[in-house]
């Protein structure tokens, strides 16, 4: 799914749209950190454009301030790598390089991706900002496969009390996309709270499957029958806790 079919499925107000190109110099000047990251942002990046900015005035949504952050407006932004390169840190770079809360549309070898981070004011530096949190990536589906998470993304359907809880609507949107990898079908959670218990619970999960793997891997190298008894033990408790933990993925528990 392409950048310009995403944004279709947002329904922005066309007075939104900027699509104006962004000089790649501004990316490493003000996100990239180190000589790595500017060699990064020099090899990898093809071109960044500004598709949207999301300001009170143009959808009729407030902007939010606390002790923490102040969003006055969400960017949406679209990066096209160049062949062979990778979008996590050139994403994370773009998303720290931007004084406001991002949707960003990655096109890369691997396919389109949309990626999100909320952001706080520095405690070190003033008026700059920092990642709160990790940044959230999900490979877009194609439009037959994808069309539950299509229907859920337009901005209609976000929280819209504040710029903050409307971000935080995309995220968890996106979370459950994430989510749906796990279990075979999107399912958008029914609140905040559904929300973040998903979240968490795959982390959990996705930790749950890497221990059971390693578990499994020593109990076929294991020759001591007592200690190939407890490694199955440990496997078993461990499938156990993931099926609970797949259940709320489910949405069968918050």
């Amino acid at each position: 799914m392409s950048a310009d079919a995403l944004i279709q499925a947002l329904g922005l107000p066309d007075a939104t749209r900027v699509d104006q190109r962004v000089p790649k110099k501004l990316l490493a000047e003000h996100g990239a950190a180190t000589a790595a990251d500017k060699r990064q942002v020099q090899d990898g990046v093809d071109e960044v454009q500004w598709l949207a900015s999301l300001k009170p005035h143009l959808i009729g949504v407030p902007a939010f301030k606390d002790e923490q952050r102040e969003y006055l407006e969400v960017a949406v932004l679209s990066l096209k790598l160049k062949p062979g390169a990778k979008p996590g840190r050139l994403a994370e770079l773009l998303h720290r390089a931007v004084p406001y809360p991002v949707l960003l549309l990655a096109s890369s070898d691997l396919g389109a991706s949309l990626s999100l981070a909320h952001i706080r004011a520095s405690q070190n530096e003033a008026d700059k900002t920092v990642l709160d949190g990790s940044v959230l990536s999900v490979l877009l589906p194609d439009a037959e496969h994808g069309a539950d998470f299509y229907a859920s993304v337009a901005l209609a359907k976000q929280p819209q009390s504040d710029l903050y809880a409307l971000y935080q609507g995309w995220l968890d949107t996106a979370s459950a996309l994430d989510i749906a990898k796990e279990t075979g079908r999107f399912l958008p959670s029914l609140t905040r709270e559904q929300a973040a218990a998903r979240h968490v619970a795959l982390q959990d999960c996705r930790q749950l499957q890497v221990q059971i793997a390693q578990l499994r891997s020593q109990a076929d190298k294991e020759r001591q029958m007592p200690r190939q008894v407890a490694l199955n033990q440990e496997i078993h408790a461990a499938q156990s806790r993931l099926q609970a933990l797949q259940r709320t993925l489910s949405g069968e528990s918050a």
